[in-house]
């Protein structure tokens, strides 16, 4: 077969910009029970807990762990599960998990369904948010004017609020509730960071006897003797919990005569304090004397944040001057004052080493697994004892989170590096690995084929732009359309900028093939508008939707319109888990109206065969430790068919998210797939429900139909594997058991996790006869042709091959910057085994084919976005 040969849009004029990360939150773990002995009972599917970052435009972004089973390493690390959009305006300062129940199991890690979420905006409101659906479930106001810092007790009944007034707000979380409960005695200064005292044992009130002292009847044991504040003049504060007041003043440097803004505080179980201020010093404090143990000047600038780690043994510190400190605590050995006294140790804390992981200020760190403040001779949890080294998160207005192993050297036991990323797993010597922006779980940037239209999705607008310039295929040289946001390129062109009145930041958005219609929703409406092309101009005109009442008042998490432009598929959100079909044509007046709604992805059991005993876990395929999925032989496509006919019944429903969608190219199929990882395929010529896929141990990362057999579905998971099934038949075909092996699969070990698969439309093209079609599979920093009938290759180990991709990368930009052509990328079948990666471009915001052999290529440089901050604190030079 003779060498293929794409013709490539290189696309850098989309504006899309993420915000910064200004605060990151790990659910707490429980405390453990004072009486009795916790019992282990396995029920945590995972060693790793969800992780929440919020950004400065509002949204909050649920991040999940792409292992399974309780694996101890994961090449992926953390992967998106879901956003939560800001309302419009808002930020987000703080975040705090809770646990919703104090009967969690001591030893198994908080699943979602297990936490409450809570946020700060700089305002005086706070909010809890509903993990499900996405909405704000209720709000509280401080009463204290803005809310400055917020910090959960370590058994999740209480949370503090430090406020502008001067004053600390006590709100109570009792039975799922969010009550004001008390205030603390006010103070001349803003409290700008909180944090509470180790949880001490309940002293239990005397019983008479034959009185009952059933276990039920008892709190969970532990008191909350008191808390600290960090202050804007120049002190921390340690209040008393039972009376309010303030029990004694800690008093930091002043420099010139400026109050030092204390920006950070942590407390460890012995009862030391922890501070960062505005000085750059971090400060250890005995919370018994109130008095300064040690003090170092490692930072340049202001400390924003600090970490404890897991053993309570380490400290991490950050801040303005874009450096990660770390501080030991280490024993040091006193000499005898005479023969007969035995060499005594204490504990001493030395900064070890230091490492600038961002290019510009660090405003949230955050350690997994978090840190449980108890006493140093009380048990800890037996996660903090497993060979995982802890992972450090931080994230700031560079826009990426950063994720790096933080193990502390010991010569006893190596730590497993959970990111694959190295053997070595301390932090001084671990590779760090930076984390792609996300853009939510719909792609912020969608294509219309035929019209050569590109839509972008920002906070609450929408831009579109048009590629004049023609790509034949098969021409020598790339044509790349690099063309700066500013200078108007001759190969693209803007033509239209619609700014939408939302409640909330947009969510998802889509724009029809033939660019007649564009759609976007928001969590609680769905726009729909109709282009109306007129000479070189386009002008939106809003559309009504007629059919099922109430549609226009539900949002959509992901928006789809068939290749034939004539029908919108609509993900709802806000719980419903909706699968709306609208019909665009409509019956009269040309108005869209509502085909039907399906209700498949709300349903808690679906039962198929009409057995209520056998639900999907019983469709053919298993899956073993490591998400490989297994076939018995005596799978029938017969016995296949009888299995995934659902039927409805009175069934409770569930709450759950639709993350991505897809239809094949003659429109007659749709393949749905929701945060429960499970998959839902809709026949739209009948407009029925058709079947039902085994629930994946992983999330659904993207759904593709092959244009050339309309009835296989591609599913590209998270943890970077694929599946293919055969929609018609209701089976997996055989020639794909070899991609669906974790083991053999060469994407498994890219960090970067899979978001997106597309085929050529030229049927011709990339077929062999042999291995059948070939998929174009690409992440955030990497693009992959894969023939999916041929078994993996192993080319990517290939030193020389690195070499020549790496010296092709260079030249290609090279020429590019000249502004001339540059080489065309092509695929050799003979020469090249199953697996060959590109990764000239990055980072990736969409790849999709335009037409046969002509592919667009959208990029987000991180250098563009770094550009429009303000300068770093510290620049490296050449040479220093």
């Amino acid at each position: 077969m003779t060498p293929s040969t794409v013709s490539v849009h290189r696309c850098r004029f989309v504006d899309y910009n993420p915000t910064a990360i200004t605060a990151i939150a790990f659910p707490p773990l429980p405390l453990p029970p004072v009486k009795g002995k916790a019992k282990e009972t396995g029920a945590s599917p995972q060693n790793f807990g969800v992780l929440a970052a919020g950004r400065a435009n509002g949204n909050i972004e649920l991040l999940e762990w792409s292992g399974i089973d309780r694996q101890a390493q994961a090449s992926q690390a953390w992967v998106a599960k879901k956003v939560l959009p800001g309302p419009v305006p808002s930020k987000v300062d703080s975040l705090v998990f809770t646990l919703r129940s104090r009967r969690c199991d001591f030893y198994d890690v908080p699943q979602l369904k297990d936490l409450r979420l809570f946020s700060a905006g700089g305002g005086s409101e706070i909010l809890e948010w509903d993990l499900e659906s996405g909405g704000i479930v209720r709000s509280i106001s401080s009463q204290g004017g803005s809310v400055w810092s917020m910090a959960a007790n370590p058994s999740s009944t209480l949370l503090a609020l430090g406020c502008e007034d001067g004053s600390v707000r006590i709100i109570s979380l009792g039975d799922d509730s969010l009550t004001p409960h008390r205030r603390f005695d006010r103070v001349k200064s803003r409290l700008l960071c909180i944090a509470w005292g180790p949880p001490m044992k309940k002293i239990p009130p005397r019983r008479e006897a034959g009185e009952d002292s059933s276990e039920e009847d008892e709190d969970d044991g532990w008191t909350d003797t008191w808390l600290v504040a960090g202050c804007s003049d120049s002190s921390l504060r340690k209040f008393d919990i039972s009376s309010g007041r303030v029990l004694d003043r800690m008093t930091t440097d002043k420099a010139r005569g400026e109050r030092t803004l204390v920006w950070s505080i942590g407390v460890l179980g012995d009862g030391t304090i922890i501070s960062g201020d505005s000085l750059g010093s971090v400060k250890f404090w005995d919370s018994s004397t109130c008095t300064l143990l040690q003090s170092f000047q490692t930072h340049g600038a202001d400390v924003l944040c600090l970490a404890i780690g897991p053993g309570g043994k380490s400290v991490y510190t950050s801040g303005v001057d874009q450096k990660v400190c770390q501080f030991s605590k280490v024993p040091i050995a006193t000499a005898p004052g005479n023969l007969s006294t035995a060499t005594s140790f204490h504990s001493k804390w030395v900064h070890t080493t230091s490492r600038r992981l961002h290019s510009h200020d660090v405003r949230c760190i955050g350690i997994w697994p978090p840190y449980v403040p108890l006493i140093s001779n009380h048990r800890l949890p037996a996660l903090l004892s497993r060979t995982a080294a802890p992972i450090l998160v931080s994230g700031g207005l560079d826009m990426s989170l950063v994720i790096c192993p933080c193990a502390l050297p010991s010569p006893d036991l190596d730590a497993v590096n959970p990111l694959r990323s190295g053997i070595v797993s301390t932090f001084e010597d671990a590779y760090h690995q930076r984390l792609p922006y996300t853009t939510g779980m719909s792609p912020s940037v969608q294509v219309a084929r035929e019209a050569k239209l590109v839509l972008c999705r920002r906070d609450t607008g929408l831009t579109i732009w048009k590629i004049k310039k023609n790509a034949s295929p098969g021409e020598v040289g790339l044509t790349d359309l690099e063309a700066s946001v500013n200078d108007q390129g001759d190969g693209w062109e803007k033509l239209v900028d619609m700014q939408l009145k939302t409640r909330t930041n947009l969510v998802a958005c889509a724009i029809a093939d033939d660019g007649s219609w564009v759609s976007a929703s928001d969590l609680y409406e769905t726009k729909l508008f109709r282009l109306i092309h007129v000479k070189n101009e386009v002008r939106p005109k809003r559309v009504k939707l007629a059919g099922e009442a109430g549609f226009t008042a539900a949002g959509a998490t992901s928006l789809l319109f068939t290749s034939d432009s004539s029908k919108l598929i609509v993900g709802a959100c806000m719980g419903s888990s909706l699968v709306m079909v609208v019909d665009l044509k409509g019956e009269s007046n040309n108005s869209p109206r509502v085909l039907r709604s399906f209700e498949q992805h709300r349903m808690r059991d679906v039962v198929v065969g009409g057995n209520t005993n056998r639900a999907m876990k019983n469709l053919p395929g298993s899956f073993d430790a490591n998400g490989e999925v297994h076939h018995s032989e005596d799978e029938s496509s017969e016995g296949i068919g009888e299995m995934t006919h659902l039927h409805s019944f009175s069934a409770p429903s569930v709450a759950s998210t639709i993350t991505c969608m897809a239809t094949s190219m003659d429109g007659q199929w749709l393949a749905s797939a929701d945060t429960r990882h499970r998959i839902h395929v809709f026949n739209l010529d009948s407009v029925q429900h058709h079947c039902a896929l085994p629930t994946f141990p992983h999330a659904v990362a993207s759904l593709s139909f092959d244009p050339g057999s309309p009835g296989t579905l591609i599913v590209g998971l998270v943890n970077n594997t694929l599946q293919v099934f055969d929609v018609e038949a209701r089976q997996f075909p055989e020639w794909s058991y070899s991609l669906s092996q974790t083991s053999s699969s060469p994407f498994s070990h890219l960090h970067d996790p899979l978001l997106g698969i597309c085929f050529d439309p030229d049927l011709t093209s990339g077929f062999d006869a042999d291995v059948g079609r070939r998929a174009l599979l690409w992440g955030s920093s990497w693009m992959c042709k894969v023939k999916l009938g041929a078994p993996w290759g192993s080319s990517s180990s290939s030193k020389k091959r690195r070499r020549e991709s790496r010296r092709l990368s260079l030249a290609a930009d090279a020429e590019t910057q000249k502004g001339a052509d540059t080489n065309p990328v092509s695929w050799n079948a003979e020469n090249d085994p199953n697996f060959r990666l590109v990764t000239r471009y990055r980072p990736l915001l969409l790849v999709e084919y335009l037409g046969p052999g002509e592919l667009l290529v959208v990029e987000r440089p991180l250098v563009d976005l770094l550009s429009t901050l303000p300068p770093a604190y510290f620049k490296a030079t050449y040479g220093s």
